[in-house]
């Protein structure tokens, strides 16, 4: 009797992935013609707080959780912006430092003019709620926008994209793989390797570079 009362109870309905029709796996990091193309646009349409926002990522090489974190007095401890920066991030609960360029500290700057920030306050917040931070949902919408508005696809890119973009360049640049542990505050080795996707052929090009 009761295999047949169970045999009567209607399947359960299958769960819809939560990826599905989306791109998985490690997201690109952005070009430097890309980096200007969006920096400039914003520029263009004085979004203050997105410019910061753009500059900012890209400069702390932060993680978004982190991003959208950020407080007046991580950036800007006297009222205007520092050249360098150092806060904890949220996964580790290790302390990393960051630099802040010149663009990044004019774009800080007017930002916090523009919207009166206090020390104390989140560097960027909802945009109905002044007391809350942004979520790191709202920044993801907001990366997609810019994206989209430069012709790229923003299914490609996300909002690590933007903490691997200059890693990535000083990488290429220099090669020095201890320097980018120590500015994306990871703490093995290993795990800069497989962030940055760097192959055998990248080590040996650079290998090839340095002659005894």
């Amino acid at each position: 009797m009761q295999e047949h009362a169970n045999s009567q109870l209607p399947a359960a309905p299958k769960r819809t992935p939560w990826n599905k029709g989306k791109l998985t796996g490690a997201k690109p990091p952005l070009r430097q013609k890309h980096v200007w193309a969006i920096r400039t646009k914003l520029q263009i349409e004085k979004r203050t707080r997105d410019l910061a926002l753009f500059n900012l990522a890209i400069d702390s090489k932060l993680r978004g959780c982190d991003v959208v974190a950020l407080k007046v007095d991580d950036v800007a401890p006297n009222g205007y912006s520092a050249d360098r920066a150092s806060v904890r991030q949220k996964k580790t609960g290790r302390p990393v430092r960051f630099e802040l360029t010149e663009q990044t500290r004019q774009a800080v700057d007017d930002h916090i003019r523009t919207t009166s920030k206090k020390p104390g306050e989140f560097m960027f917040t909802a945009c109905r709620e002044q007391k809350r931070r942004m979520t790191t949902r709202q920044y993801s919408r907001l990366l997609s926008e810019w994206i989209a508005s430069i012709g790229l696809d923003p299914h490609l890119f996300g909002t690590h994209s933007l903490r691997r973009t200059k890693a990535t360049l000083i990488y290429r640049r220099t090669g020095n793989l201890r320097a980018v542990q120590l500015l994306l505050g990871h703490t093995k080795i290993e795990s800069t390797v497989r962030y940055l996707g760097i192959e055998v052929d990248d080590a040996l090009s650079i290998a090839e570079q340095v002659d005894l």
